[in-house]
């Protein structure tokens, strides 16, 4: 079972510091590529295995809650989804298994005998349970986008009905879902967790975040329970006996936020069994002679994005006027040495790419598809920035807007104990400013960046950025004139269109290659209007301790915890 989250928010995934300890030798290098684990032997029971984070979690322990990369992977050892994905991509039965004739009524049918962690037996009202807190005007998450194209969804979130008319139980373990109509990924984005009705009894949907249920207690179905919780330092974990697919091999687990100048340190010294690290130190980890690396292609991607305008509350509206030149976009966009950039700071783990969908997602376009390269070409950026009026009037070695008046890229990034991301955030400060484009640059504290963006604060002008794009590849979420993470607040009437025909079973049917196609040319699309300068992708990566054994990678994620086991 993979362990990816749908549409998971992942711009801070990248938040580890540089590692700047030494990290003696040169011992030979053991790393997978085909991400999995070698074994000496079958599994062993016990143990006590120590993972890494690297930074604190912010407490949001329920999946139908969680905001953060940091508490996805707590959730990675409570919680299991009703459906998971392939190396593929492609949704597979879980704890539920499901049919259709029309892509938009579906009839599920739950395993029996799956058991919450507190004794409870999971049932169908325990989804309805979970689909209905989030439909809720109360609910405080950021998941309606995965419930509201279910019939009768809306009415329900705006308090005009007490039930979701699309959702018809038929027995404890059999459940029928309606959607407001037939799309392609109706499976795929609907949200597919349950959430225990007896754990949140007289819990009302406003206080569920912030109840203990949530931040101190949580339970799940998964192969690993909570047994102790101390706030920004560790989180611990024993194995759940009654796991529904069989008994971990794992006693124990304890999830330690450790300060990443230390982890390679702790690698050295089998003080730790596993942790994702920042492509700075790949060639420290690389070194260990105790450490295997785990390689997969990723599904994140790195942006530089133009406000272009505001957030109405429901939709975006472009009214900013600063950035709506395409010419101006293209033009900073050819002044990126993106080859350099990415090699000086993803380190091997990275390249340059040319459109907002990882090269690992089915539907990317292969470059001689897209209109343009966006090779670094800085005498084009200045051609570009020529034509579209942007010139020095004043000699000062800077150009002014076409209107002769004093023109300053204001670009932000966010900031981490990681001193990586402000070198490259100056980095391309200094590429605009070779072109002539005079730059600020402010770093901004991680934790207020995405509420910044959100709320379209109009001191965030130019922006870095990053997106996990999940199983679905539908970008609708992110792209949309509707989409709230859209944060260029970009209006386009074909881009919109684009993406609703490509989930139009009228149009595109149950034929792959043609919804391909519609996404091949959103990408066009994107790749020439620009609200988005896409700057680069990089591989996931994961080192574990040669004493744990039966971890596996791809691009889905990794598999179940409950198959890892420790050389004793």
């Amino acid at each position: 079972m993979k362990r990816k989250s749908i549409l998971l928010l992942t711009a801070l995934m990248l938040v580890m510091s540089m590692f700047l300890a030494a990290c003696g030798g040169k011992e030979k290098t053991s790393e997978s590529t085909d991400g999995k684990k070698s074994a000496s032997s079958g599994p062993k029971d016990g143990g006590t295995m120590i993972y890494a984070l690297d930074s604190a979690p912010k407490g949001l322990y329920n999946i139908n809650f969680y905001q953060d990369t940091v508490d996805a992977q707590v959730l990675d050892f409570i919680q299991d989804g009703l459906i998971t994905y392939d190396e593929n991509l492609k949704p597979v039965p879980n704890i539920a298994s499901w049919e259709t004739k029309d892509n938009k009524v579906f009839k599920f049918t739950f395993k029996k005998g799956v058991k919450w962690q507190n004794g409870e037996e999971l049932t169908v009202d325990d989804w309805i349970f979970a689909l209905e807190t989030i439909a809720d005007k109360d609910y405080d998450g950021p998941r309606y986008t995965n419930v509201e194209t279910i019939e009768g969804a809306p009415a329900y979130h705006e308090g005009k009905a007490k039930e979701i008319s699309g959702l018809k139980k038929i027995d404890d373990y059999n459940i029928e879902i309606t959607f407001d109509k037939a799309r392609v990924n109706n499976l795929e984005n609907v949200w597919t967790y349950p959430l225990s009705r007896k754990e949140f009894e007289g819990v009302a949907v406003k206080d569920m975040s912030a109840s203990p249920q949530v931040r101190q207690n949580p339970i799940g179905t998964g192969p690993f329970k909570v047994t102790k919780i101390v706030p920004g330092e560790s989180i611990e974990f024993v194995r759940n006996e009654d796991y529904w697919q069989g008994k971990p091999h794992i006693e124990k687990i304890v999830l330690k936020v450790i300060d990443p100048s230390l982890v390679i340190g702790e690698l050295k010294n089998n003080q730790l069994d596993m942790t994702n690290f920042h492509p700075s130190n790949y060639e420290e980890v690389k070194k260990l002679k105790n450490v295997e690396i785990l390689k997969a292609p990723g599904l994140s991607y790195f942006y530089v994005g133009f406000r272009m305008g505001t957030w109405d509350g429901k939709k975006n509206v472009m009214n900013y006027d600063k950035y709506q030149n395409k010419e101006l976009r293209q033009a900073m966009a050819y002044a990126i040495n993106r080859e350099e950039w990415t090699k000086a700071f993803f380190f091997g783990l990275g390249k340059p790419v040319n459109r907002p969908v990882p090269t690992a997602h089915w539907i990317a376009a292969d470059d001689s598809e897209l209109p343009n390269q966006y090779e670094y070409d800085p005498k084009k950026a200045e051609e570009l920035l020529d034509k579209a009026g942007y010139k020095d009037v004043d000699g000062d070695g800077f150009r002014e807007d076409p209107k002769g008046k004093k023109f300053v890229v204001n670009f932000s990034h966010y900031a981490t104990d990681n001193p990586t991301f402000e070198a490259r955030a100056k980095a391309l400060t200094q590429y605009w400013e070779a072109v002539g484009l005079k730059t600020t640059l402010k770093m901004i504290d991680s934790n207020l960046y995405y509420d910044m963006l959100e709320k379209a604060d109009k001191s965030m002008e130019v922006f870095y950025g990053g997106w996990s794009t999940g199983t679905d590849p539908d970008p609708s979420g992110l792209w949309t004139s509707t989409a709230l993470w859209n944060y260029p607040r970009w209006v386009n009437e074909k881009n919109d269109q684009l993406l609703a025909d490509a989930l139009d079973v009228s149009i595109v049917g149950t034929d792959q290659e043609k919804r391909k196609q519609l996404y091949v040319e959103w990408q066009k699309l994107v790749n020439e209007e620009l609200p988005m300068i896409p700057i680069g992708e990089t591989d996931e990566v994961y080192a574990a301790s040669k004493r744990l054994h039966g971890l596996t990678l791809d691009v889905s994620g990794t598999n179940s915890p409950h198959e890892w086991w420790l050389e004793q």
